[in-house]
């Protein structure tokens, strides 16, 4: 039954610990927007654990429209003659390409040709700074940025910006668009926008708590794709003409540039692996550039990027790293991925290996809490939760996959109250289980070591050496039909029962059952008895004591007196929960069960009250007084076994011990087969101290002798 209730109670577990992982899957999947966003601050002080990195490509450089800048030049906008000059600059010490996070999307006001036709004054040959500066982008590596609407708004504006970028598409679900879809756009004015080369959208678009965490490389607007102004400087300054954009069954797999595959999430947005805080790259003041103030080395053969890091300009996000972070750097950053080949991504599988994870944390809690103790499992779940951390941040930092980091904490945490209490309830049950198993069997200090620990080892099936006890009533057919009343039966019985069993127990014997007016019971088990013979002798000399007293008041109640045998032997049984399922009890069978019974009944057969086999003998501590009964061979027996009595007797009389002296000389004699002088021995015993074994004896001192004569008469006739 025990064992039954292990497997029982494994189930439970295992059914439990599945239906949690289905619980927590299903919240991962149908309801993500709460946990996701604890998810990314969690992977945010991640980034903040490992710290700061240096670019890896040292390919980029960030012209800084700064504040020294606008103290120097003036407040922005600046008259684009200024900017056209930063571009020449840049270029003359040959950078490699230029990216410009910002657009004009209105003509320069202060541009002379604007003032002169505000004054309605016409003049040839008036300087045109949106004119001079879209000259200068077209005879400069200048990749012009522009913005998307992203929603819809009134009066926005449907003009499409020119792209020199092939898209190929592979795999495409047909009818299926995965991308962001571009409301409107906010372009530069058609003078500069028609000069340029080529341009790229700089939208960067925060998650729901208002992070940059990653960038869209790619946005749909009027079924065209277009790139971003990263993508789109990268691009071209790696001389690639076509992107292929490769599809999965969930979406956007990632984009090819020739060897550049850059993963991406299904909607084709390159998450960000930060480099660090604000100005990890190497800013260049913008005047400086103006000035000519620089070292070439500075930014010969790199790709720079014009933007901002003045707060008056708006040009600010927020990132894992700090919640004020020029936009300008957010490009770089993706730039920097791309050239290292440095990528974090959340292939089109993750939310499988993220299941994956959930079920196999759910089994693992599940089987440790079940397996240690309570004050362990604090230590436990701090360590998975720990080790976990670390293998997902592992992960996320050396190979670039990233895994979600909610919900295995959660499911540590949850797995594991679940199961402790699933253990508590279970513990409590299985306590009361054995409350009503053993409560009657043992004594109170067995009862408290069984229930310190419910799963102990020592209910299992198991053989083991145990003492085994069998005491009977004598005669109790008469006595129960002298006494005709059922009540009054049950009310006699238990005034012997009551106290016979109390002596069991208290000498830390296990009551095994009541079979009618006998009594089975036996020690070290379930727990380990020391000297379990001697309790057993010991417990069978008190039952005989205190039946005598029993007796006297039963006596003196006119009721029938009591007269026991009683039976012990030691040997290997088999232990544990046998029976039926649903009606079973825990108990001992086997050989050694089978001998005590039938020594039990044997006391009738010899006169006596507590027989003992050689084998409880022979392991007894303590002293007594034995009296040899026999060496006999049981019935289904091929060994035959010494039966000894145990005489009920504080302290031995000089009468007992001559008894015994004499006894056992006409014993020896006996085995000598020196009959005729036992026989003597024998009757003189049966004379002073008259009983059945005396007269067993005798007897068979008759018929041996009787048999012996009977051969020598025949050996002599036959002579």
């Amino acid at each position: 039954m025990f064992k039954i209730a292990e497997i029982k109670k494994d189930f439970i577990y295992i059914l439990s610990s599945i239906m949690i992982a289905v619980l927590i899957s299903a919240i991962y999947i149908f309801a993500p927007k709460l946990p996701s966003s604890i998810d990314n601050r969690l992977k945010d002080y991640m980034f903040s654990i490992r710290g700061e990195i240096a670019p890896k490509s040292n390919s980029v450089v960030i012209i800084d429209i700064d504040e020294k800048s606008l103290q120097s030049l003036g407040q922005w906008p600046w008259s684009r003659d200024i900017l056209a000059k930063i571009l020449r600059n840049l270029h003359n010490n040959d950078i490699a390409i230029i990216g410009l996070d910002i657009v004009f999307a209105e003509e320069d006001r202060t541009s002379p040709h604007k003032v002169f036709e505000k004054l309605n004054i016409e003049k040839e040959n008036i300087p045109n700074y949106d004119f001079e500066f879209a000259q200068t982008v077209a005879s400069t590596p200048t990749i012009l940025g522009y913005q998307f609407e992203l929603q819809n708004k009134e009066h926005i504006k449907k003009e499409a910006p020119s792209i020199q970028t092939i898209f190929v598409e592979k795999n495409k679900k047909l009818g299926e668009n995965y991308l962001l879809e571009a409301k409107g756009t906010i372009l530069n004015i058609p003078v500069i926008q028609t000069n340029s080369y080529s341009s790229g959208f700089f939208n960067n678009i925060p998650d729901d708590s208002g992070i940059i965490r990653s960038l869209p490389l790619i946005i749909s607007y009027d079924d065209e794709i277009y790139p971003s102004l990263a993508l789109e400087t990268l691009r071209i300054a790696l001389g690639i003409k076509r992107i292929t954009i490769n599809y999965d069954e969930n979406g956007v797999s990632n984009l090819q540039l020739n060897d550049y595959i850059i993963p991406t999430d299904r909607h084709g947005r390159l998450i960000i692996n930060f480099r660090g805080k604000e100005k990890t790259f190497e800013y260049i003041s913008a005047i400086d550039i103006y000035n000519n103030d620089f070292k070439k080395e500075d930014i010969k053969d790199k790709i720079a990027l014009i933007g901002t890091s003045a707060a008056a300009l708006l040009d600010l996000r927020a990132t894992p790293f700090e919640s004020i972070f020029p936009g300008v750097e957010v490009h770089a950053n993706a730039i920097d991925n791309i050239i290292a080949k440095d990528f974090l991504y959340e292939p089109s599988w993750v939310n499988g290996a993220n299941i994956f994870i959930i079920f196999l944390l759910v089994l693992v809690v599940g089987y440790l809490t079940k397996k240690i103790h309570l004050f362990f499992i604090p230590f436990l779940i701090t360590g998975l939760l720990f080790l976990t951390s670390y293998l997902i941040y592992y992960t996320l930092f050396n190979y670039g996959l990233v895994l979600n980091i909610f919900f295995p904490l959660m499911t540590i945490i949850l797995s594991t109250i679940i199961t402790i209490m699933l253990q508590y309830f279970y513990e409590i049950k299985k306590k009361d289980e054995i409350k009503n198993k053993f409560a009657s069997k043992v004594s109170k200090d067995v009862m408290e070591q069984l229930l310190k620990d419910v799963n102990n080892n020592q209910l299992q099936a198991q053989n083991k050496e145990i003492t085994v006890f069998f005491s009977d009533i004598r005669g109790f057919t008469k006595i129960s039909e002298d006494i005709k009343q059922p009540e009054l039966l049950v009310k006699y019985i238990n005034k012997y029962m009551t106290p016979m069993s109390e002596i069991i127990t208290r000498n830390k014997g296990t009551i095994d059952k009541y079979i009618g007016d006998a009594i089975m019971a036996y020690w070290n088990a379930p727990f380990d008895v020391e000297n379990h013979e001697d309790k057993a002798v010991k417990s069978a000399l008190e039952q005989l004591f205190e039946l005598d007293n029993l007796n006297i008041t039963l006596k003196q109640n006119n009721q029938p007196l009591i007269n026991i045998g009683i039976g012990i032997t030691t040997g290997i049984a088999t232990v544990g929960e046998i029976g039926s399922i649903g009606r079973s009890d825990y108990t001992v069978i086997g050989d050694t069960i089978n001998i005590g019974s039938r020594v039990e009944s044997l006391c009738k057969f010899y006169g006596v009250k507590l027989i003992i086999t050689n084998f409880t003998k022979n392991n007894l501590k303590d002293s007594y007084t034995f009296r040899y009964i026999d060496y006999v061979k049981l019935k289904g027996k091929n060994e035959a076994i010494e039966l000894w009595e145990v005489i009920s007797t504080k302290e031995i009389t000089n009468n007992l011990e001559e008894e015994l002296k004499v006894y056992n000389q006409a014993i020896s004699l006996f085995k000598q087969e020196k009959l005729d002088q036992a026989k003597q021995i024998f009757e003189k015993l049966n004379k002073k101290y008259p009983c059945e074994i005396y007269k067993i004896y005798l007897a068979r001192c008759e018929d041996y002798i009787i048999n012996r004569n009977y051969q020598e008469v025949y050996k002599h006739e036959n002579k």
